[in-house]
């Protein structure tokens, strides 16, 4: 893990969390509400000022955080108690609900900000289905390239995320696939279903990119079979296969070269991983196979009108997807479809998934500025959800405190808030333990 990964961690994080504070401040002064002290980042000033309402503004040194004051504190730190009908306090409950909702609500628009900006500059994926190639189950199907996938498997899709979801995840490969299109010249729905053609061959257990256009001459693996040799993978995805037995895969004849080798042979693979060679043991396993679905969504540059609106539709769906794939995600670990370590990321988990993309060594400058920026509007989103959970410290407690009160008409006891506390502090601490014992396991478990 390089030091650009920890930069890149901590100016990510810490502008998200400082664009949520400021969607509390922005939406306490279009509601004439105090605000005493809004500090961006945390840690000893660097810059301080003060507005033409009073209120403190500095810029600290540590950019991890932010915060804003609606109560006065006096020299101990404690909050100082008014009547002032201006102080959030003692605001109607609707206003206090908006303040409340309004951090989360700043970052959802900010996720969709970043996904817009990014449909715009390097074009987006669309849920329009390619020309299908010959022999993939959709190839045979009657379909007009350019249709629109709007169900798979009955659930509706918003975006390509939730097509990768239904589609590559929570369907196998050998398993038939339902979708209902809509037909691009009349606008009418119509139902498709690809069913694979299942055989039985040994095989390395991979799916690749076999153009060999890169800069190794070699297969760049996408998807590794879980049965791969013989159940233990060696390779993952994103490796680069070089040669099997010191044939290189980009030879003309590699597949006669491969087909000669049966089921059980141990074959040596060469193979490049974030730049580094390895040449490991594999062996030829009996792997069931199918067909390929054919299924390719349509890539467009942003360069008319339509296409723009459609680049800002697919962007405002992701808050949509994120929510509809969490879910089906937390549902699959429940049901033990999926490891129960992969349902929530700490810290670790984030700056894990930062290094990946910095210090890929295949990728171009370029291409890893996207992906950050991605990965920070799928992170903006994430911490919108997970604000509204009621857990004490974030923005969730607040909001079920407001609406109890909306609900009984009065404002809850003293106590009533302490046992509620009490319940989301040890909710945070299970969930902090939780995220952190998550993040190690996925650490040695992809290790």
């Amino acid at each position: 893990m390089s030091v650009w990964t920890i930069i890149v961690v901590i100016l990510m994080l810490g502008l998200l969390v400082t664009i949520h504070e400021l969607g509390h401040y922005w939406t306490a002064t279009l509601l004439k509400i105090k605000a005493f002290e809004v500090s961006i980042f945390v840690g000893p000033k660097l810059f301080k000022w003060k507005n033409k309402k009073g209120v403190d503004f500095s810029i600290r040194c540590i950019p991890f955080g932010a915060y804003v004051l609606f109560t006065q504190v006096d020299e101990n730190g404690n909050a100082v108690e008014s009547d002032d009908p201006e102080l959030l306090v003692n605001q109607p409950r609707f206003k206090r609900l908006l303040v409340s909702l309004a951090g989360p609500l700043m970052n959802i628009i900010l996720g969709i900000v970043i996904f817009a900006a990014l449909n715009c500059a390097i074009g987006f994926t669309s849920l329009d289905i390619a020309k299908a190639p010959e022999n993939s189950q959709l190839y045979s199907q009657q379909y007009t390239p350019g249709d629109t996938i709007v169900e798979v498997n009955g659930h509706k899709v918003f975006s390509q995320l939730d097509y990768y979801y239904e589609g590559e995840i929570a369907t196998s490969q050998l398993e038939p696939l339902n979708l209902k299109l809509k037909s691009q010249q009349t606008g009418e729905y119509y139902d498709l279903t690809l069913t694979p053609e299942i055989g039985k061959r040994p095989m390395i257990g991979v799916t690749a990119y076999t153009d060999c256009n890169n800069k190794y001459n070699s297969w760049e693996i996408v998807s590794v079979d879980e049965n791969q040799n013989g159940g233990k993978p060696v390779l993952k995805a994103g490796d680069y296969l070089v040669s099997v037995d010191g044939k290189n895969t980009c030879d003309e004849d590699f597949n006669d070269f491969l087909a000669t080798r049966d089921e059980g042979d141990t074959l040596k693979l060469t193979y490049i991983r974030n730049g580094e060679t390895f040449t490991t043991d594999c062996i030829k396993t009996m792997i069931t196979y199918a067909n390929p679905r054919g299924v390719y969504l349509v890539s467009y540059p942003v360069n008319s009108v339509d296409r723009f609106f459609r680049a800002l539709g697919y962007a405002a769906k992701m808050p949509v997807t994120v929510a509809n794939v969490s879910a089906k995600s937390i549902r699959d670990v429940f049901v033990g479809k999926e490891k129960v370590y992969n349902m929530v990321s700490g810290p670790v988990g984030v700056t894990t998934a930062v290094s990946d993309v910095v210090d890929d060594v295949d990728d171009s400058i370029e291409e890893k500025v996207v992906s950050v920026f991605m990965l920070s509007g799928y992170i903006s989103i994430g911490l919108a959800f997970t604000n509204l959970l009621p857990i004490p410290g974030l923005d969730g407690v607040q909001i079920v405190l407001i609406i109890a009160e909306m609900i009984i008409g009065r404002h809850l006891s003293k106590k009533t808030e302490n046992v509620i506390n009490a319940i989301g502090f040890v909710l945070l601490i299970v969930l902090v333990l939780f995220a952190l014992a998550s993040d190690v396991i996925r650490i040695f478990v992809g290790g």
